[in-house]
C-alpha cells in the first residue's frame, strides 16, 4: 500500500523543490551568448593582438599576453607601479618583465590586461575593442622600446 509520504518521494526524485523540474541550459555551447564576459573579454584581446603579432612576430616570441579581473593591490593600497599603464589612479595593464620567479626559475616578460577596469571605461563593445587595441599597442612599444606609432605602422 503506497503511504503520502511514498508518493512525496517518488515526486523529489524528478523536480525540485519548485515543482518546475530540472532545467537545461539555457544556450547552447555552440552560440556566442553562451560565453561568459571573460571568455568574450579573452577573444577581444586575442583579436586585438592578432594584427600585432603578424607584425612583430620575431619581436615578441619571448613575450606573453595574460589577462587578470583586477590589478593586484598590496596591503598598504599601493599597486606596483613599474610598467603599470594607468588611468587616473586605476591601473588598466601591467608590463611584467622577464626575470626569475621566487623558486629561481626563469620567468617571460608578459604583458598583464586588466578586464574589469577596461570593461568600466567603455560605454560599448566596440569602444572596448578599441580600448584593448591602444592598451596593447602602448604595452608592445614599451616592451620593444620604441614608440607606440611605429607598432601600428602609421
Amino acid at each position: 500500500m503506497a503511504t503520502a509520504r511514498d508518493y512525496r518521494q517518488r515526486q523529489r526524485l524528478r523536480r525540485d523543490r519548485h515543482g518546475r523540474g530540472l532545467r537545461g541550459t539555457l544556450y547552447p555551447a555552440s552560440l556566442p551568448a553562451a560565453a561568459s564576459r571573460a571568455e568574450r573579454f579573452d577573444a577581444l584581446v586575442l583579436d586585438a593582438l592578432e594584427p600585432i603579432e603578424a607584425r612583430w612576430r620575431h619581436e615578441l616570441t619571448k613575450l606573453d599576453v595574460a589577462v587578470d579581473d583586477v590589478p593586484e593591490v598590496h596591503e598598504d593600497g599601493r599597486t606596483a607601479v613599474d610598467g603599470v599603464l594607468h588611468d587616473g589612479v586605476v591601473p588598466l595593464s601591467r608590463l611584467v618583465p622577464a626575470g626569475v620567479d621566487r623558486t629561481g626559475l626563469p620567468t617571460r616578460a608578459r604583458i598583464v590586461l586588466y578586464r574589469r577596469p577596461l570593461e568600466a571605461r567603455a560605454k560599448d563593445p566596440a569602444e572596448l575593442a578599441d580600448l584593448v587595441h591602444d592598451v596593447l599597442v602602448e604595452q608592445v612599444a614599451g616592451y620593444l622600446g620604441v614608440e607606440p606609432d611605429v607598432i601600428e605602422g602609421d
